[in-house]
Parts: structure tokens; C-alpha cells; sequence
């Protein structure tokens, strides 16, 4: 593999372990930094297909073998002899954040679109976001904290986000009558492999530690009712899958970090369907995104100059951006596109 090749991954390395993981991984920003400046390790990574090189996969990989949870220049001794293991790891499995945290970044919208919604998910993995009805929220806001439960009662899930604005606190839960998700590969919330897989991905730091027992007992509340989760390609399940919604009900497409597994030619097919799929299915459709900057340029350009984007995604209604969205749902902020 060329030295340009090495020096995409080292650039991919160097970014995710100062814009994403600095700040809130410690461990795996010291562990991008490292192997953005190691050559034996970037040559191996080259030599991977492109999906399998990413660092959420590879450290999860680590992890699923054994990797103490230790600096890079200690743990770089045991990668290189277990590589194989790691590779073969990566390999077998996906990257897939189910962090129901998210759902507190989703009420906000949710709560204002009227009737019922049929939420429709697409790279849902087990659906954990598909349940924002099922778990209680405590925000945290300029004027002080604020909770919202089902309609239920209190949930044994509690969702926690920072908002900057005490508007953005959704006033109810919204109606969800029908749920359906998406994915190249869905999990089984009840398989305990899986989950335990989906708990190994959860980035380690004192920012995250809360986030597995929350992803374990989201996933009880799925497996108790399990919604359909299709296997597939988004592109082509979309249409039929938003088809299939009740009537009478709002159909909502979603999702989080999703689009930056398609190439752009991709993601512009994904946004062109979108933009359409009201009219082919005959009733209406909201489309709820959050991605990272760099997603679609259409949306890049409706953000102010400025604007900072890390750790965030940009959360757009029918491609319009009106929030960032934390990437594990710690924080919604409406101030950029206010006005």
C-alpha cells in the first residue's frame, strides 16, 4: 500500500482523535494520535478495505479481544501480535452506536409534528431509537432542570441533554403508533452476544461509562417488544417500508450518523428520494436527520460560517438544519439557526 494511502488513514486518525474523541475520550484520543504517528500500524490499517479501518471499529475490535484499556504505548505491543484477531474481529462485525441518549435530541422535533407518527428508522441496528416514546428525559436547561416522562409514568430508562434554550423542552411524548427500522445488518435486542457487542462500542471515559448500563436497559425495553427491522439497503427499502406506515399517520424518516457510509453520489440518491417519497407514498413524510458537517453540500451552506460543529451533528427537518445534536445526545442547541 502507498505512502499516500498511509497518509489518508493518518489524517482520518488524526481527526477523529481531535475533533471527535478529544474532550471526551481520553483513551481513545491518545490512541488515534498514536497510530496517526505510527507507520507499522498505519501500513496495516492501508492494507484494510476502507470500511474496516475506521477507529470505532478497530478499538471496539481491540476491546472484543482483550486490548487493556491502557495507553497506546503500552497497548501497541499487544495489537501488533493480536492483529489478525482484531482484523477478523472487524471483519465479522459492523459499527453500529444504538445510543438511545440520542432520543432526547429526537423529542424536541418529534414533539411538534401533530397526530400520530409512524417512525421509520433507517441504520436503526437493534431500535433502540425507535422507543424515544418509552423513555423519560432530564434536561438541562438555562432555567434549570426539566423532566419529561411517558405518558405512561417514569421510565427505567432516563435519558439526560444539555439544551440552550428552555423552549426546546418538549411539552409530551409524541404518539407513536407504528415503528419499523432498516439496516444492512439488525440486531437482536434480546441476543446477549449482541448486545454486549453494542456495550464494547460504547467509547470508554468518564463521559460514557453511564452509556452501557442505559444501552442494556434500552435494549430490554426493545426486546419486550420487538419492532421489524428489515434487512437491507436504505435506498432501496425506504419507499415500500414508508408505504407499509398506517394511513392516518405522520411518517417520520430518521436517523443518526448514517450517511457518511455512502459515497456522495450515494448520499445525493438518499436526499433525492427524500426529497420525493411524500408524493410516491401519498400521504406525509418528515425527514429528520442528524449527520456531521460534510454530509450534503446543500445543508453545509445553510450553516452559519462559524458554527462549531464538534462532537455534534447537524439535525435538519426536510433538509433544513434547525439544531446540533451531540453525538451521543448530550446536547441540543438551537442558537446557530435561530432567527
Amino acid at each position: 500500500m502507498g505512502t499516500e494511502e498511509r497518509e489518508r488513514v493518518a489524517a482520518f486518525y488524526d481527526d477523529f482523535g481531535r475533533r471527535w474523541a478529544q474532550g471526551t475520550s481520553p483513551l481513545y484520543e491518545d490512541w488515534a494520535l498514536g497510530i496517526a504517528r505510527d507507520p507499522e500500524v498505519l501500513a496495516r490499517l492501508a492494507a484494510l478495505p476502507q470500511p474496516k479501518r475506521q477507529p470505532n471499529l478497530v478499538f471496539a475490535s481491540a476491546r472484543w479481544q482483550g486490548a487493556a484499556l491502557s495507553p497506546y504505548h503500552e497497548v501497541r505491543p499487544w495489537l501488533l501480535e493480536h492483529w489478525d484477531r482484531i482484523v477478523a474481529t472487524g471483519a465479522a462485525r459492523t459499527v453500529q452506536t444504538n445510543e438511545a441518549n440520542r432520543c432526547a435530541t429526537w423529542l424536541p422535533p418529534l414533539s411538534r409534528i401533530d397526530g400520530p407518527l409512524a417512525l421509520l428508522e433507517v441504520g436503526a441496528a437493534a431500535g433502540l431509537c425507535l422507543f424515544p416514546d418509552r423513555y423519560s428525559v432530564e434536561y438541562d436547561t438555562p432555567a434549570g432542570p426539566r423532566r419529561v416522562d411517558p405518558a405512561t409514568g417514569p421510565s427505567d430508562v432516563v435519558l439526560t441533554c444539555r439544551v440552550d434554550d428552555e423552549a426546546s423542552v418538549p411539552a409530551r411524548h409524541p404518539d407513536v403508533v407504528w415503528r419499523r427500522g432498516i439496516d444492512l445488518d439488525p440486531i437482536d435486542a434480546s441476543d446477549p452476544d449482541a448486545v454486549d457487542w453494542l456495550a464494547t462500542l460504547v467509547w470508554p471515559g468518564p463521559d460514557h461509562d453511564a452509556r452501557v448500563a442505559r444501552l442494556r436497559a434500552a435494549a430490554a425495553i426493545v426486546a419486550a417488544d420487538p419492532p421489524t427491522i428489515e434487512r437491507g439497503d436504505l435506498r432501496e427499502r425506504v419507499t415500500a417500508a414508508a408505504a407499509s406506515a398506517p394511513a392516518d399517520a405522520t411518517v417520520v424518516v430518521f436517523h443518526s450518523a448514517v450517511l457518511l457510509y455512502l459515497d456522495a453520489d450515494g448520499r445525493r440518491e438518499f436526499a433525492d428520494l427524500m426529497a420525493g417519497l411524500g408524493e410516491r407514498v401519498g400521504r406525509r413524510v418528515v425527514w429528520l436527520s442528524n449527520e456531521t458537517l460534510g454530509t450534503l453540500p446543500e445543508i453545509d451552506a445553510a450553516v452559519p460560517p462559524g458554527t462549531a460543529t464538534d462532537h455534534r451533528f447537524v439535525q435538519t427537518w426536510d433538509a433544513r438544519p434547525i439544531a446540533l445534536a451531540g453525538q451521543h445526545g448530550a446536547v441540543y442547541e438551537t442558537a446557530p439557526f435561530r432567527g
